[in-house]
C-alpha cells in the first residue's frame, strides 16, 4: 500500500509541505480547478433543478492523469486546497475524480502553513463540506445563466465578442453612474477667509474665518469676501476661548482582504491583482535560508478581524521586550467582527511576529518584503497601546467675526511608532498652536481670502473601488482582484492616471443592460443575492430556491430583451445632433471598429461620423482623418504614411500598400530623438499606448522590432558606461531622474521642475 496522498491546489506549496510532513505522505497539486462547466455551451439543466454537467476542463488532461498516478495505491488522501469555496469545489471534484471502492476522503484546511498548524490539521480532518460547495456551485451557476443568455444577446444587438457578467456589469454600473454624475456636476463658487494672526512673543499661526454674529458664514463671491476683508482690517483681535483635551486612538484591526486591498493599492501602488498574488506566494512558504521552509502570513482571503488567543499573545510578548512595558497593554486585544461577516479564517496576520521584515528580506523579493512588512506591522501595531494626542482648538474674536485655530501634537506614540493608515497620516499633519490662553490679544500679519470651487465626485481608483464593493456587499473578498481586472480585461473602462474611467463602448453596454435587465444591474439586489450564497453556506438555505427565485423574474427579462432591446448596429441611440446634410437626427451606433455617428434616414442619408465627448458629456462630432498623411514617412521604405480605421480605431499605414505593409498605432508619438538600440535594428524609438491606455515607447518597427520601455528614452550618452541612451524616470517620492538603462550601472542624476 502506497503512502497516503495529500492534494493541494498550488504546485507551490509542495516543498513547505513535503518539509513539514516528512516523508510519510505524498504530495501533488491541482494547479486550480480540473473541472468546471462546459466551455461553449451553457452546461445546466434548468428543469432539473438547475442541475450542472460538469466536466474535465480542456488543458487538464496531464494534471488529472498525474493526479490518478499519484494516487494510485492510496487509500487515505487528504484533500488539501485552499479552505475557502473555490478551494472547496476543487476538494470535491478531486474526490469525484479519484474515487475507488473502499478510498477514504478527508477534508484538510491550512490557515497557515507553519509545521505545527499543517500537523495539527492533518491530525484532525474533516468532512467534505457540502454546503459551502453548494455555495460555490450555485455562485458558478449563477454566473453562467447571466454570462451565457446575455452575452448573446450583446453580440446581436450591439457587436461580436461582448460579454456581461452578474457582478462585474454591476461594477461597471457604478463606474459610469460615477462619470455621469461628474459630467452633471456643476461647480459653486465660494471663498475662504484665513488670518494669520501674531502673539505678543512672535509666534505665528493661521486661523479661518468661520462665523459672523454667531452664527455660520458663507462668503459666496469675491465681492462678499472683499467686503469681509474691509471690516476685518479695522478690528482688534482677541483669543476667546481656549479648549484642550487629549484623546485616545486605538490601532485598526489587522487585516481583511479588502482592507489590505486598499492599502496596498495606495501605500506600496500594487494593483488589487497583484496584491492578491504576491499575498498567495506569502502564504504558500518560503525558505528563510535555515533549512526551514514556512508560510510567512495566515490565508489571505477573508473578511474577519478575528485573531487567535495565542497570536495576540506571542505579539505581546514581542512588544513588551522590543519597546518596552510602556507600550504594550495589560491583555490581548480583540476586534469585533462586522455583521454577516464569515469567520471561517482568521485576519491576515504574520505565522509568527518573531519573523520581522527584517529577518525575512533575505528570503522575498522587494514586492514580497514591502507586502509582508505592510502585514506585519498592523497586525503587531494592532496589539500595542493607545497613542495619547493632544488637541487644542481656539475661538478668536474679531469684532462680529469668529475665527477658528486647532492643532494637535502627540504625547504619546503608542501603536503609531509602528504603523498608522494613510488616512490616519494625513488626519495627523495638523499645525501646532503656540500657547494660548482666553483674552490673550493678538496681531493681524495678512489677511488671505480665497476663492475657491466645489468639486465633482471624484472617479474610481482601485483602492476607491474595492471600499465601494465592499460597503455595497458587491462580491467577496475572494472576488474583489478578479472584478477589477475583468472590467479592463472586457474593453468597457480604461484605468487613466490610476482612475477607472468607464470607455464608450462600456457607456452603451451599460445603458442597455440596466434598461433591460433592472433586477441583474441592480446594486442593492447583487448584495442580497450575496447574502443568499451566504446563507446557502451557513446551511439556512438551498442553492436550487435560490436559484428559481433568480431565474424566474430574470428569465422574463431575457425574453423581453430579445424583443425589446435596442439594437445598436442598426437602430443605434438617438441623439441630440442632426444631420449636417439632411437635418434628421443622427444616431450611436457601434460597427466592428468601435462606436460612430450615422444618420437616421439611412440609406437616403449616408452621412457618419467619429465623435468624442467634451467634459460635461456631450458627444460632438469630430471628421474622420481616414485617408489623410500622418506627415511622418514610413520607416522601411520612406514613402508617406496614411491614416487609416481598422478594428481597434486608427492607425498609421504605409501608403505604398501593398509593396509595403508597414503599420504604426496612430497613438505612437512623435520620435524621442533616439535610434532604437535593439540589435541591427535602425528604427526610431516613439511614443505609443497601450490598449489599456497607458503610454510606453517602443520601436516604430514594430513588429520586427519589439523593443520597449515604460520609461521615455533620451538622447543622451550615459556618461558612467557609455549607454546610447538615458531613461527618463518619474515617481512621487524621487521625483524626475535620468537613470542609465543598464541595470549594473547605477548612473542616476536628478532633473529640476515637473
Amino acid at each position: 500500500m502506497s503512502k497516503p496522498l495529500v492534494i493541494v491546489e498550488s504546485p507551490a506549496k509542495i516543498k513547505t509541505l513535503k518539509k513539514h510532513l516528512g516523508g510519510g505522505y505524498n504530495v501533488a497539486a491541482t494547479v486550480g480547478h480540473i473541472m468546471d462547466l462546459p466551455p461553449r455551451e451553457l452546461g445546466i439543466d434548468i428543469e432539473d433543478g438547475f442541475k450542472p454537467r460538469y466536466a474535465g476542463i480542456p488543458g487538464k488532461k496531464k494534471v488529472i492523469s498525474s493526479l490518478k498516478k499519484a494516487a494510485a495505491g492510496a487509500m487515505d488522501i487528504y484533500l488539501a486546497p485552499d479552505p475557502d469555496r473555490e478551494g472547496e469545489a476543487i476538494a470535491w471534484h478531486a474526490a469525484e475524480t479519484l474515487k475507488k471502492k473502499g478510498r477514504r476522503f478527508h477534508r484538510v484546511l491550512f490557515h497557515e502553513l507553519t509545521p505545527k498548524a499543517v500537523r495539527a490539521a492533518i491530525q484532525s480532518p474533516e468532512e467534505l463540506n457540502a454546503h459551502k460547495y453548494e455555495a460555490q456551485k450555485t455562485r458558478r451557476i449563477l454566473d453562467r445563466l447571466v454570462g451565457y443568455q446575455i452575452s448573446p444577446l450583446l453580440w446581436r444587438k450591439v457587436k461580436g465578442g461582448l460579454s456581461a457578467g452578474r457582478v462585474q456589469s454591476v461594477a461597471v454600473r457604478i463606474i459610469c453612474e460615477r462619470e455621469r454624475a461628474i459630467h452633471a456636476f456643476v461647480p459653486e463658487e465660494y471663498w475662504s477667509v484665513t488670518a494669520l494672526l501674531k502673539t505678543g512673543d512672535g509666534a505665528s499661526f493661521p486661523a479661518r474665518l468661520t462665523r459672523k454674529d454667531g452664527k455660520k458664514i458663507k462668503i459666496p463671491d469675491g465681492e462678499a469676501s472683499a467686503a469681509i476683508v474691509r471690516d476685518l482690517s479695522h478690528e482688534t483681535y482677541e483669543v476667546e476661548k481656549v479648549v484642550k483635551k487629549t484623546t485616545k486612538r486605538n490601532p485598526l484591526p489587522p487585516f481583511i482582504t479588502s482592507k489590505l486591498q486598499q492599502e496596498a493599492i495606495r501605500k506600496l501602488r500594487f494593483t488589487a491583482k497583484k496584491t492578491m498574488a504576491v499575498a498567495q506566494k506569502l502564504y504558500e512558504g518560503v525558505d528563510l535560508g535555515t533549512g526551514d521552509r514556512s508560510g510567512l502570513i495566515t490565508y489571505m482571503r477573508t473578511d474577519s478581524t478575528r485573531i487567535s488567543a495565542e497570536a495576540a499573545g506571542e505579539a505581546l510578548a514581542f512588544i513588551r521586550d522590543t519597546f518596552g512595558s510602556d507600550f504594550a497593554p495589560d491583555r490581548p486585544r480583540f476586534f469585533k467582527n462586522r455583521k454577516k461577516v464569515q469567520d471561517a479564517h482568521e485576519a491576515i496576520r504574520p505565522t509568527s511576529v518573531f519573523i520581522t521584515p527584517e529577518k525575512a528580506a533575505s528570503a522575498l523579493d522587494k514586492d514580497g518584503l514591502a507586502l509582508y512588512t505592510l502585514i506585519w506591522k498592523r497586525f503587531v501595531a494592532s496589539q500595542m497601546s493607545q497613542a495619547l494626542i493632544d488637541k487644542v482648538s481656539a475661538s478668536i474674536k474679531a469684532g462680529a467675526y469668529t475665527f477658528s485655530a486647532s492643532g494637535s501634537s502627540v504625547k504619546f506614540p503608542g501603536f503609531m511608532s509602528l504603523y498608522q493608515s494613510t488616512d490616519a497620516r494625513k488626519e495627523n499633519e495638523r499645525t501646532q498652536l503656540p500657547d494660548l490662553s482666553g483674552g490673550m490679544p493678538l496681531d493681524l500679519e495678512k489677511i488671505e481670502p480665497k476663492q475657491h470651487f466645489t468639486a465633482p465626485p471624484p472617479r474610481f481608483s482601485e483602492a476607491s473601488l474595492v471600499k465601494e464593493l465592499e460597503e455595497n456587499g458587491i462580491g467577496r473578498p475572494s472576488t474583489y482582484a478578479a472584478i477589477l481586472s475583468t472590467i479592463r480585461d472586457k474593453g468597457y473602462v480604461d484605468l487613466v492616471r490610476r482612475y477607472f474611467r468607464p470607455n464608450e463602448l462600456g457607456f452603451i453596454v451599460n445603458d442597455l443592460l440596466v434598461e433591460n435587465f433592472p433586477d441583474v444591474l441592480n446594486v442593492d439586489f447583487t448584495a442580497r443575492m450575496e447574502d443568499s450564497l451566504d446563507s446557502v453556506e451557513a446551511a439556512s438555505a438551498r442553492g436550487p430556491d435560490i436559484l428559481a427565485g433568480f431565474y424566474g423574474p430574470f428569465k422574463q427579462e431575457l425574453e423581453s430583451a430579445v424583443e425589446g432591446m435596442l439594437n445598436i448596429k442598426g437602430v443605434g441611440f438617438p441623439t441630440e445632433l442632426k444631420c449636417p446634410e439632411c437635418g434628421v437626427a443622427l444616431h450611436l451606433k457601434v460597427s466592428r471598429y468601435g462606436p460612430y455617428l450615422a444618420c437616421d434616414a439611412y440609406p437616403d442619408c449616408s452621412y457618419t461620423s467619429d465623435y468624442e465627448r467634451d467634459e460635461k458629456g456631450k458627444i460632438k462630432p469630430v471628421k474622420s482623418r481616414a485617408g489623410e498623411e500622418a506627415g511622418r514617412d514610413c520607416a522601411k521604405c520612406g514613402r508617406p504614411m496614411i491614416i487609416k480605421r481598422g478594428r481597434y480605431g486608427e492607425f498609421l499605414a504605409c501608403s505604398g500598400y501593398p509593396e509595403c505593409k508597414n503599420t504604426l498605432s496612430v497613438s505612437s508619438g512623435g520620435a524621442t530623438g533616439v535610434k532604437c538600440p535593439g540589435k541591427d535594428c535602425d528604427g526610431d524609438i516613439v511614443e505609443r499606448k497601450s490598449k489599456r491606455g497607458k503610454i510606453f515607447y517602443g520601436c516604430a518597427r514594430f513588429p520586427e522590432c519589439k523593443f520597449a520601455s515604460w520609461d521615455k528614452p533620451v538622447n543622451e550618452a550615459c556618461p558612467q558606461c557609455g549607454s546610447v541612451y538615458l531613461l527618463e524616470k518619474t515617481t512621487k517620492k524621487s521625483g524626475r531622474r535620468l537613470a542609465c538603462p543598464d541595470k549594473s550601472c547605477r548612473y542616476v542624476r536628478e532633473l529640476d521642475g515637473p
